[in-house]
Protein backbone atom coordinates (compact mmCIF):
# COMPACT_ATOMS: atom_id res chain seq x y z
CA UNK A 1 0.00 0.00 0.00
CA UNK A 2 1.32 3.52 -0.78
CA UNK A 3 0.18 6.26 0.97
CA UNK A 4 -0.33 9.60 -0.41
CA UNK A 5 -1.75 12.86 0.97
CA UNK A 6 -5.08 13.75 -1.17
CA UNK A 7 -4.76 17.14 -3.22
CA UNK A 8 -3.74 19.41 -0.44
CA UNK A 9 -0.68 16.61 0.60
CA UNK A 10 2.08 15.27 -1.16
CA UNK A 11 5.06 15.33 1.42
CA UNK A 12 6.60 11.82 3.18
CA UNK A 13 5.88 12.41 6.67
CA UNK A 14 3.52 9.58 6.91
CA UNK A 15 2.09 8.49 10.10
CA UNK A 16 3.32 5.21 10.11
CA UNK A 17 1.10 3.94 13.04
CA UNK A 18 -2.24 4.84 10.87
CA UNK A 19 -0.72 3.31 7.45
CA UNK A 20 -0.44 0.16 9.21
CA UNK A 21 -3.34 0.11 10.47
CA UNK A 22 -5.06 0.58 6.94
CA UNK A 23 -2.87 -2.00 4.98
CA UNK A 24 -4.16 -4.26 7.81
CA UNK A 25 -7.40 -3.58 7.70
CA UNK A 26 -8.18 -2.22 4.11
CA UNK A 27 -6.06 -4.69 2.39
CA UNK A 28 -5.72 -8.14 4.27
CA UNK A 29 -9.14 -8.15 5.33
CA UNK A 30 -10.95 -7.24 2.07
CA UNK A 31 -8.10 -9.35 0.45
CA UNK A 32 -9.36 -12.89 2.50
CA UNK A 33 -13.22 -11.82 1.66
CA UNK A 34 -12.81 -11.87 -1.89
CA UNK A 35 -10.42 -14.95 -2.07
CA UNK A 36 -13.08 -16.42 -0.50
CA UNK A 37 -16.41 -15.07 -1.39
CA UNK A 38 -17.91 -18.78 -2.48
CA UNK A 39 -18.10 -19.79 1.36
CA UNK A 40 -20.39 -18.33 3.74
CA UNK A 41 -19.80 -16.20 6.13
CA UNK A 42 -19.96 -19.26 8.77
CA UNK A 43 -16.55 -20.85 6.96
CA UNK A 44 -15.28 -17.87 6.95
CA UNK A 45 -15.44 -16.47 10.44
CA UNK A 46 -14.32 -20.18 11.31
CA UNK A 47 -11.41 -20.67 9.03
CA UNK A 48 -8.09 -20.75 10.85
CA UNK A 49 -6.36 -19.57 7.72
CA UNK A 50 -8.29 -16.22 7.48
CA UNK A 51 -6.02 -13.20 7.59
CA UNK A 52 -7.75 -10.91 10.64
CA UNK A 53 -10.99 -10.62 11.33
CA UNK A 54 -11.43 -6.76 12.81
CA UNK A 55 -15.52 -7.90 13.95
CA UNK A 56 -13.86 -10.23 16.71
CA UNK A 57 -11.77 -8.08 17.98
CA UNK A 58 -12.86 -6.86 21.64
CA UNK A 59 -13.27 -3.03 21.89
CA UNK A 60 -14.84 -1.52 25.00
CA UNK A 61 -18.51 -1.73 24.79
CA UNK A 62 -18.55 -2.56 21.53
CA UNK A 63 -20.64 -6.34 19.97
CA UNK A 64 -18.93 -6.63 16.81
CA UNK A 65 -21.50 -10.07 16.44
CA UNK A 66 -23.98 -7.94 15.57
CA UNK A 67 -22.76 -7.02 12.40
CA UNK A 68 -21.84 -10.58 11.34
CA UNK A 69 -25.39 -11.36 12.31
CA UNK A 70 -27.25 -8.46 10.06
CA UNK A 71 -24.32 -10.01 7.08
CA UNK A 72 -25.69 -13.79 7.91
CA UNK A 73 -29.24 -12.29 8.22
CA UNK A 74 -28.84 -10.58 5.03
CA UNK A 75 -27.23 -13.24 3.21
CA UNK A 76 -29.60 -15.86 3.71
CA UNK A 77 -33.08 -14.25 3.78
CA UNK A 78 -33.07 -11.41 1.16
CA UNK A 79 -35.27 -11.89 -1.53
CA UNK A 80 -33.11 -11.23 -4.48
CA UNK A 81 -30.66 -13.36 -4.27
CA UNK A 82 -28.64 -12.33 -7.18
CA UNK A 83 -28.17 -8.57 -5.71
CA UNK A 84 -25.96 -10.58 -3.24
CA UNK A 85 -22.62 -9.07 -4.20
CA UNK A 86 -20.12 -9.86 -1.17
CA UNK A 87 -17.28 -7.60 -2.67
CA UNK A 88 -20.16 -4.70 -2.84
CA UNK A 89 -21.39 -5.43 0.59
CA UNK A 90 -17.75 -5.28 2.07
CA UNK A 91 -17.09 -2.11 0.43
CA UNK A 92 -20.51 -0.65 1.50
CA UNK A 93 -19.58 -1.68 5.21
CA UNK A 94 -16.10 -0.12 5.12
CA UNK A 95 -17.54 3.31 3.23
CA UNK A 96 -20.46 3.37 6.24
CA UNK A 97 -17.54 3.31 9.18
CA UNK A 98 -15.23 6.35 7.56
CA UNK A 99 -19.24 8.06 7.16
CA UNK A 100 -20.04 7.12 10.92
CA UNK A 101 -17.40 9.69 11.87
CA UNK A 102 -19.49 12.62 10.45
CA UNK A 103 -17.01 14.20 8.57
CA UNK A 104 -17.04 14.89 4.77
CA UNK A 105 -14.18 14.86 4.06
CA UNK A 106 -13.37 11.41 5.83
CA UNK A 107 -14.90 8.96 2.99
CA UNK A 108 -13.95 5.30 1.22
CA UNK A 109 -13.53 5.25 -2.34
CA UNK A 110 -14.08 1.84 -4.01
CA UNK A 111 -11.52 1.72 -6.76
CA UNK A 112 -14.39 2.84 -9.61
CA UNK A 113 -15.23 6.42 -7.23
CA UNK A 114 -11.43 6.37 -6.57
CA UNK A 115 -10.46 7.14 -10.07
CA UNK A 116 -13.59 10.04 -10.18
CA UNK A 117 -12.47 11.58 -6.96
CA UNK A 118 -8.81 11.56 -8.98
CA UNK A 119 -9.81 12.87 -12.37
CA UNK A 120 -10.00 16.88 -11.32
CA UNK A 121 -6.40 17.39 -11.38
CA UNK A 122 -4.91 14.49 -13.37
CA UNK A 123 -6.58 14.66 -16.63
CA UNK A 124 -10.01 15.33 -18.46
CA UNK A 125 -13.84 14.22 -17.79
CA UNK A 126 -17.00 14.59 -18.99
CA UNK A 127 -19.40 17.00 -16.46
CA UNK A 128 -20.19 20.27 -15.85
CA UNK A 129 -16.91 21.57 -14.29
CA UNK A 130 -17.65 22.75 -10.65
CA UNK A 131 -15.49 21.73 -7.29
CA UNK A 132 -17.74 20.59 -4.58
CA UNK A 133 -17.55 20.70 -1.20
CA UNK A 134 -19.88 21.09 2.09
CA UNK A 135 -20.66 24.40 3.28
CA UNK A 136 -22.47 24.31 6.82
CA UNK A 137 -22.84 20.16 6.00
CA UNK A 138 -24.72 21.41 3.06
CA UNK A 139 -23.68 20.22 -0.92
CA UNK A 140 -21.65 23.41 -2.24
CA UNK A 141 -20.18 24.79 -5.02
CA UNK A 142 -16.56 25.96 -4.20
CA UNK A 143 -16.40 27.08 -7.73
CA UNK A 144 -17.48 26.55 -11.19
CA UNK A 145 -13.98 25.88 -13.18
CA UNK A 146 -12.97 28.52 -16.05
CA UNK A 147 -14.94 28.47 -19.17
CA UNK A 148 -17.04 24.87 -18.17
CA UNK A 149 -20.50 24.57 -18.63
CA UNK A 150 -21.41 25.49 -15.31
CA UNK A 151 -20.05 28.91 -15.39
CA UNK A 152 -21.55 29.81 -18.55
CA UNK A 153 -25.10 28.37 -16.95
CA UNK A 154 -24.81 30.95 -13.92
CA UNK A 155 -23.50 28.40 -11.48
CA UNK A 156 -21.19 30.77 -8.41
CA UNK A 157 -18.50 30.10 -5.62
CA UNK A 158 -20.80 29.41 -2.65
CA UNK A 159 -23.98 28.17 -4.41
CA UNK A 160 -25.56 25.62 -2.45
CA UNK A 161 -27.03 22.50 -4.08
CA UNK A 162 -30.42 21.93 -2.82
CA UNK A 163 -31.56 19.38 -5.84
CA UNK A 164 -30.64 17.47 -8.69
CA UNK A 165 -32.49 16.14 -11.59
CA UNK A 166 -31.08 14.09 -14.54
CA UNK A 167 -33.88 12.56 -16.84
CA UNK A 168 -31.27 9.93 -18.33
CA UNK A 169 -30.40 8.62 -14.76
CA UNK A 170 -33.67 8.65 -13.83
CA UNK A 171 -32.43 11.25 -11.26
CA UNK A 172 -34.94 13.43 -9.54
CA UNK A 173 -33.50 13.78 -5.94
CA UNK A 174 -32.66 16.42 -3.05
CA UNK A 175 -28.98 16.44 -2.07
CA UNK A 176 -29.84 16.45 1.94
CA UNK A 177 -27.11 13.96 3.69
CA UNK A 178 -25.82 12.81 0.17
CA UNK A 179 -21.95 12.05 0.16
CA UNK A 180 -19.09 14.02 -1.83
CA UNK A 181 -18.49 10.53 -4.25
CA UNK A 182 -22.07 9.65 -4.63
CA UNK A 183 -22.82 13.76 -5.51
CA UNK A 184 -19.93 13.65 -8.13
CA UNK A 185 -21.00 10.50 -9.48
CA UNK A 186 -24.50 11.80 -10.62
CA UNK A 187 -23.26 14.93 -11.43
CA UNK A 188 -20.99 13.65 -13.89
CA UNK A 189 -22.61 12.09 -17.39
CA UNK A 190 -22.20 11.98 -21.20
CA UNK A 191 -21.39 14.71 -23.63
CA UNK A 192 -24.72 16.42 -24.35
CA UNK A 193 -26.47 15.56 -21.53
CA UNK A 194 -28.45 17.92 -19.68
CA UNK A 195 -29.00 18.11 -15.88
CA UNK A 196 -30.46 20.31 -13.90
CA UNK A 197 -29.43 22.27 -10.14
CA UNK A 198 -32.20 23.77 -7.64
CA UNK A 199 -29.46 26.16 -6.14
CA UNK A 200 -30.15 28.16 -2.84
CA UNK A 201 -28.06 31.06 -3.16
CA UNK A 202 -26.91 34.37 -0.88
CA UNK A 203 -29.36 36.89 -1.53
CA UNK A 204 -31.86 34.82 -3.49
CA UNK A 205 -35.13 34.41 -1.48
CA UNK A 206 -36.43 31.42 -3.58
CA UNK A 207 -34.73 28.73 -5.09
CA UNK A 208 -33.03 28.91 -8.50
CA UNK A 209 -32.76 26.23 -10.89
CA UNK A 210 -30.63 26.55 -13.63
CA UNK A 211 -29.91 23.46 -16.37
CA UNK A 212 -26.81 22.73 -17.23
CA UNK A 213 -25.36 21.11 -20.88
CA UNK A 214 -22.44 18.39 -19.74
CA UNK A 215 -18.96 18.10 -21.90
CA UNK A 216 -15.65 17.98 -21.56
CA UNK A 217 -13.82 19.31 -18.73
CA UNK A 218 -10.44 20.56 -19.36
CA UNK A 219 -8.82 21.59 -16.03
CA UNK A 220 -6.72 24.34 -16.89
CA UNK A 221 -3.26 26.10 -14.70
CA UNK A 222 -2.62 29.05 -14.96
CA UNK A 223 -3.11 32.05 -17.40
CA UNK A 224 -0.98 35.30 -17.77
CA UNK A 225 -1.39 38.32 -19.24
CA UNK A 226 0.09 42.50 -19.24
CA UNK A 227 -1.66 45.28 -18.22
CA UNK A 228 -0.49 48.73 -19.29
CA UNK A 229 -2.25 51.48 -17.82
CA UNK A 230 -1.00 55.15 -17.07
CA UNK A 231 2.71 54.19 -18.85
CA UNK A 232 2.60 51.40 -16.22
CA UNK A 233 2.88 47.27 -17.03
CA UNK A 234 1.53 45.23 -14.61
CA UNK A 235 1.36 41.23 -14.68
CA UNK A 236 -1.71 39.48 -14.16
CA UNK A 237 -1.38 36.17 -13.65
CA UNK A 238 -4.85 34.01 -12.93
CA UNK A 239 -3.61 30.61 -10.99
CA UNK A 240 -6.57 28.45 -11.60
CA UNK A 241 -5.51 25.37 -9.66
CA UNK A 242 -2.93 23.94 -7.44
CA UNK A 243 -2.11 21.11 -10.00
CA UNK A 244 0.43 18.25 -11.15
CA UNK A 245 1.66 20.51 -13.80
CA UNK A 246 1.37 23.69 -11.69
CA UNK A 247 5.15 24.55 -11.31
CA UNK A 248 6.15 23.64 -14.79
CA UNK A 249 3.58 26.15 -16.15
CA UNK A 250 4.46 28.81 -13.54
CA UNK A 251 8.32 28.80 -13.91
CA UNK A 252 7.43 29.58 -17.68
CA UNK A 253 5.34 32.02 -16.63
CA UNK A 254 8.21 33.72 -14.34
CA UNK A 255 10.85 34.04 -17.39
CA UNK A 256 7.61 36.49 -19.42
CA UNK A 257 7.07 38.10 -16.33
CA UNK A 258 10.85 39.28 -15.38
CA UNK A 259 11.60 39.82 -19.37
CA UNK A 260 9.01 42.05 -18.98
CA UNK A 261 10.30 44.17 -16.16
CA UNK A 262 6.73 45.00 -15.00
CA UNK A 263 5.81 47.31 -12.14
CA UNK A 264 3.61 45.30 -10.04
CA UNK A 265 1.75 41.96 -9.86
CA UNK A 266 -1.69 40.39 -9.71
CA UNK A 267 -1.90 37.41 -8.61
CA UNK A 268 -5.44 35.85 -8.88
CA UNK A 269 -7.15 32.72 -6.89
CA UNK A 270 -10.54 33.80 -7.36
CA UNK A 271 -12.78 30.31 -7.75
CA UNK A 272 -9.05 28.38 -7.93
CA UNK A 273 -10.26 25.52 -5.55
CA UNK A 274 -6.60 24.23 -4.61
CA UNK A 275 -4.41 21.66 -4.99
CA UNK A 276 -1.37 19.59 -3.46
CA UNK A 277 0.08 21.25 -1.02
CA UNK A 278 3.59 21.14 -2.17
CA UNK A 279 2.30 23.78 -5.17
CA UNK A 280 1.28 26.31 -2.40
CA UNK A 281 4.61 25.99 -0.89
CA UNK A 282 6.45 26.68 -4.04
CA UNK A 283 3.97 29.51 -4.99
CA UNK A 284 4.33 31.28 -1.59
CA UNK A 285 8.33 30.56 -1.68
CA UNK A 286 8.32 33.04 -4.97
CA UNK A 287 7.56 36.09 -3.06
CA UNK A 288 8.98 35.08 0.56
CA UNK A 289 12.46 35.30 1.67
CA UNK A 290 12.03 32.89 4.42
CA UNK A 291 9.68 32.35 7.33
CA UNK A 292 6.48 30.19 7.83
CA UNK A 293 3.96 29.54 5.22
CA UNK A 294 1.95 26.84 6.99
CA UNK A 295 1.80 24.56 10.24
CA UNK A 296 -0.02 20.91 9.87
CA UNK A 297 -1.72 20.89 13.29
CA UNK A 298 -2.29 17.19 13.71
CA UNK A 299 -3.70 14.86 16.34
CA UNK A 300 -0.44 14.48 17.99
CA UNK A 301 2.26 16.66 16.86
CA UNK A 302 1.99 20.13 15.02
CA UNK A 303 4.15 20.12 11.83
CA UNK A 304 5.89 23.51 10.12
CA UNK A 305 6.61 24.16 6.50
CA UNK A 306 8.34 26.92 5.95
CA UNK A 307 9.78 28.89 2.72
CA UNK A 308 11.48 25.91 0.65
CA UNK A 309 13.70 27.83 -2.26
CA UNK A 310 15.11 31.08 -3.31
CA UNK A 311 12.13 32.84 -4.89
CA UNK A 312 11.76 34.72 -8.57
CA UNK A 313 9.80 37.29 -7.58
CA UNK A 314 10.65 38.27 -3.98
CA UNK A 315 10.85 42.09 -4.55
CA UNK A 316 7.84 42.81 -7.27
CA UNK A 317 4.71 44.75 -5.79
CA UNK A 318 2.00 42.08 -4.97
CA UNK A 319 -1.66 42.48 -4.87
CA UNK A 320 -3.25 38.82 -4.28
CA UNK A 321 -7.15 37.63 -5.24
CA UNK A 322 -9.23 35.93 -3.37
CA UNK A 323 -13.36 34.97 -3.39
CA UNK A 324 -15.62 33.01 -1.36
CA UNK A 325 -13.94 30.12 -4.50
CA UNK A 326 -10.84 29.85 -3.01
CA UNK A 327 -9.84 27.20 -1.02
CA UNK A 328 -7.72 24.97 0.65
CA UNK A 329 -3.99 25.41 -1.31
CA UNK A 330 -5.21 28.85 -2.20
CA UNK A 331 -5.86 29.58 1.23
CA UNK A 332 -2.60 28.49 2.05
CA UNK A 333 -0.93 31.06 -0.06
CA UNK A 334 -2.94 33.84 0.57
CA UNK A 335 -2.98 33.33 4.30
CA UNK A 336 0.96 32.93 4.39
CA UNK A 337 1.38 36.41 1.81
CA UNK A 338 -1.13 38.38 4.46
CA UNK A 339 0.36 37.74 7.03
CA UNK A 340 3.90 38.46 6.59
CA UNK A 341 3.15 41.24 4.75
CA UNK A 342 4.26 40.98 1.34
CA UNK A 343 0.63 41.37 -0.56
CA UNK A 344 -2.12 42.88 -0.02
CA UNK A 345 -4.99 40.92 -0.11
CA UNK A 346 -8.03 42.42 -2.11
CA UNK A 347 -11.94 40.78 -2.91
CA UNK A 348 -14.29 38.70 -0.83
CA UNK A 349 -13.44 36.04 1.97
CA UNK A 350 -12.13 32.83 0.88
CA UNK A 351 -13.71 29.28 1.24
CA UNK A 352 -12.68 28.42 4.66
CA UNK A 353 -11.43 24.46 3.65
CA UNK A 354 -9.24 24.38 6.47
CA UNK A 355 -8.30 20.30 6.64
CA UNK A 356 -5.77 17.93 6.05
CA UNK A 357 -6.81 14.69 4.48
CA UNK A 358 -4.43 11.64 4.16
CA UNK A 359 -5.13 9.24 1.26
CA UNK A 360 -4.57 5.79 1.50
CA UNK A 361 -4.25 3.65 -1.65
CA UNK A 362 -4.78 0.17 -1.37
CA UNK A 363 -3.91 -2.68 -4.35
CA UNK A 364 -7.58 -2.98 -5.46
CA UNK A 365 -7.26 0.60 -6.65
CA UNK A 366 -9.66 1.62 -3.71
CA UNK A 367 -8.74 4.80 -1.06
CA UNK A 368 -9.72 6.04 2.05
CA UNK A 369 -9.45 9.75 2.79
CA UNK A 370 -8.77 10.77 6.49
CA UNK A 371 -8.72 14.03 8.13
CA UNK A 372 -5.60 14.17 10.04
CA UNK A 373 -4.95 17.48 10.90
CA UNK A 374 -6.14 21.45 10.57
CA UNK A 375 -3.93 23.71 8.57
CA UNK A 376 -2.90 26.94 10.74
CA UNK A 377 -1.50 29.62 9.30
CA UNK A 378 1.60 31.45 10.67
CA UNK A 379 0.03 33.61 12.83
CA UNK A 380 -1.64 30.14 14.44
CA UNK A 381 -5.20 31.11 12.95
CA UNK A 382 -7.23 28.12 11.64
CA UNK A 383 -8.27 28.49 7.94
CA UNK A 384 -11.43 26.84 8.74
CA UNK A 385 -12.24 29.39 11.01
CA UNK A 386 -13.92 31.79 8.31
CA UNK A 387 -11.26 31.64 5.53
CA UNK A 388 -9.58 34.06 4.95
CA UNK A 389 -10.04 38.02 5.19
CA UNK A 390 -9.25 40.42 2.73
CA UNK A 391 -7.29 43.40 3.93
CA UNK A 392 -9.64 45.80 1.22
CA UNK A 393 -13.04 44.00 0.81
CA UNK A 394 -13.77 44.69 -3.44
CA UNK A 395 -17.13 42.70 -4.36
CA UNK A 396 -17.88 41.96 -8.32
CA UNK A 397 -20.70 43.69 -9.59
CA UNK A 398 -22.66 40.51 -11.84
CA UNK A 399 -24.56 43.24 -13.77
CA UNK A 400 -21.42 44.80 -15.37
CA UNK A 401 -19.22 42.95 -17.92
CA UNK A 402 -16.07 44.90 -15.84
CA UNK A 403 -13.97 43.11 -13.27
CA UNK A 404 -14.47 45.74 -10.44
CA UNK A 405 -12.24 43.52 -8.16
CA UNK A 406 -9.24 43.52 -10.86
CA UNK A 407 -9.94 47.23 -11.87
CA UNK A 408 -9.32 48.04 -8.08
CA UNK A 409 -5.78 46.26 -7.70
CA UNK A 410 -4.88 47.86 -10.35
CA UNK A 411 -5.77 51.05 -9.14
CA UNK A 412 -4.26 49.37 -5.78
CA UNK A 413 -0.76 49.05 -7.29
CA UNK A 414 -0.84 52.38 -9.31
CA UNK A 415 -1.30 54.41 -6.46
CA UNK A 416 0.76 52.23 -3.57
Amino acid sequence: MTVRKLKLHTFKNLILGLAFALLFFGSGYQYAFWKLNHQTLDQISSNKNFLYNPMQAKVKGVNFDIFWQVWRKLESDYVDTKAINYQKMTYGSIEGLAQSLGDPYTRYFPPTDNKLAEEDLNGSFYGVGIELGYKDGNLAVITPLENSPAKKAGLKAGDIIVHIKDSSKNLDEDTTGMSLRDAVKKIRGEKGVPITFKIAREGEKKLLEITVVRDKIIVPSLKLEFINQDGHKIAYLHLYQFGGRTKTEWLEKVKEIKAAHPDGMILDLRNNPGGYLDGAIFIASEFLSKGTIVKQAGRYQTETYTVNHHGNLLDIPLVVLINKGSASASEITAGALQVHHRATIMGQQSFGKGTVQEVADFPDGSSLHVTIAKWLLPNDQWIGDGGIKPDITVKDDPQTKADEVLDAAVQQLLTH
